[in-house]
Protein backbone atom coordinates (compact mmCIF):
# COMPACT_ATOMS: atom_id res chain seq x y z
CA UNK A 1 0.00 0.00 0.00
CA UNK A 2 2.90 2.34 0.74
CA UNK A 3 4.24 1.91 -2.81
CA UNK A 4 0.83 2.78 -4.23
CA UNK A 5 0.79 6.08 -2.34
CA UNK A 6 4.35 6.82 -3.49
CA UNK A 7 3.34 6.21 -7.10
CA UNK A 8 0.28 8.44 -6.70
CA UNK A 9 2.43 11.19 -5.18
CA UNK A 10 4.97 10.98 -8.01
CA UNK A 11 2.23 11.16 -10.63
CA UNK A 12 0.65 14.15 -8.88
CA UNK A 13 3.96 16.03 -8.82
CA UNK A 14 4.57 15.23 -12.49
CA UNK A 15 1.13 16.53 -13.42
CA UNK A 16 1.67 19.77 -11.49
CA UNK A 17 5.04 20.35 -13.14
CA UNK A 18 3.60 19.65 -16.60
CA UNK A 19 0.74 22.08 -16.04
CA UNK A 20 3.16 24.79 -14.92
CA UNK A 21 5.03 24.50 -18.22
CA UNK A 22 1.78 24.69 -20.15
CA UNK A 23 0.62 27.77 -18.25
CA UNK A 24 3.97 29.47 -18.85
CA UNK A 25 3.69 28.76 -22.58
CA UNK A 26 0.21 30.24 -22.72
CA UNK A 27 1.44 33.30 -20.81
CA UNK A 28 4.25 33.82 -23.30
CA UNK A 29 1.85 33.54 -26.22
CA UNK A 30 -0.51 36.10 -24.69
CA UNK A 31 2.39 38.47 -24.03
CA UNK A 32 3.60 38.20 -27.63
CA UNK A 33 0.09 38.80 -28.96
CA UNK A 34 -0.19 41.90 -26.77
CA UNK A 35 3.15 43.22 -27.99
CA UNK A 36 2.08 42.59 -31.59
CA UNK A 37 -1.13 44.56 -31.05
CA UNK A 38 0.81 47.41 -29.45
CA UNK A 39 3.13 47.55 -32.47
CA UNK A 40 0.18 47.67 -34.87
CA UNK A 41 -1.61 50.45 -33.02
CA UNK A 42 1.42 52.67 -32.47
Amino acid sequence: MKKLWQAVAILAVAMVLASCNTIQGVGRDITRAGEFLEDITS
